[in-house]
């Protein structure tokens, strides 16, 4: 087959095969001044290039946002190529669409689908060293390459690499709901996170109650052992005592009430 037979053969489709031809609107919207005409001509080149935008979306599903979401965000980045694109300079508007809208999908992924903030500088070190560990394991043998490895092959640090490393299972936050590996019985992340511990305020209250205590007459304070620590009634303490029942529950109201203005009084 000679070369002239081969230049013949229809090539294959371009990859942008969606992109229709816009050159003549983007000649009139550059010759037109700013107004409502221009406007509703580039509003017309946008929904001319839609179909190809959303492809662009497509390329970027599963990756934690929904389509719709990624369709419009797409949207968005070919309103600006539109609004920016120059035909003076001499280069197709497919050339310059493709990068201006992958990169607003990007910059999305980049700066609101992290759970937490995350530096950017960080999120950079966590694409390189992506990108590194996934070129190099094409060509080591059955094993993920070393933080070395990985480290000479992008051109950093090793302090540098396992920051992205733990930036790359940071990028989504685990819910707590998760059920933890090698458990079969539902054993999730929320079981394992402590509560609040009621002893800690027991202690807290007898301690500040201990200098208080210890002020009060002896009888108010045998009242206090005898209710709250032996679990007697009050016809019991006051039998033990030899006092009226009506005696003791006023010495205990007014122990109790005192102890307590005096604990919140206390700026200790």
């Amino acid at each position: 087959m000679s070369v002239r037979t081969q230049a013949r053969r229809p090539s294959a489709r371009h990859p942008h095969d969606d992109a229709p031809d816009t050159a003549d609107m983007f000649e009139k919207i550059a010759a037109l001044p700013d107004g409502p005409e221009k406007n509703a001509l580039r509003q017309q080149v946008v929904s001319a290039w839609m179909p190809m935008a959303d492809r662009l979306a497509r390329q970027f599903r599963n990756r934690g946002e929904s389509l719709e979401d990624l369709q419009q965000i797409a949207a968005l980045g070919l309103v600006k190529a539109v609004a920016r694109y120059d035909p003076a300079r001499g280069n197709t508007f497919a050339s310059f669409a493709v990068p201006t809208v992958v990169g607003e999908v990007k910059r999305h992924f980049r700066d609101h689908m992290w759970g937490t903030h995350v530096p950017r500088r960080v999120q950079e070190l966590r694409n390189q060293v992506r990108v590194a560990e996934r070129e190099l394991s094409y060509s080591l043998d059955q094993r993920g390459p070393s933080v070395q490895e990985i480290a000479a092959y992008a051109h950093l640090s090793d302090q540098e690499v396992r920051l992205g490393l733990e930036a790359m299972n940071s990028y989504s936050p685990l819910s707590l709901d998760a059920e933890l590996p090698g458990t079969e019985d539902g054993y999730s992340l929320t079981e394992t996170l402590g509560d609040l511990e009621p002893g800690y305020d027991w202690v807290v209250d007898r301690e500040a109650l201990k200098p208080q205590l210890r002020s009060l007459p002896y009888r108010e304070r045998q009242i206090l052992y005898l209710r709250f620590f032996r679990g007697m009634s009050q016809s019991r303490i006051a039998e033990e005592l030899g006092i009226s029942q009506m005696h003791v529950s006023r010495l205990l109201s007014r122990t109790c009430a005192t102890l307590r203005d005096r604990v919140m009084a206390d700026p200790a």
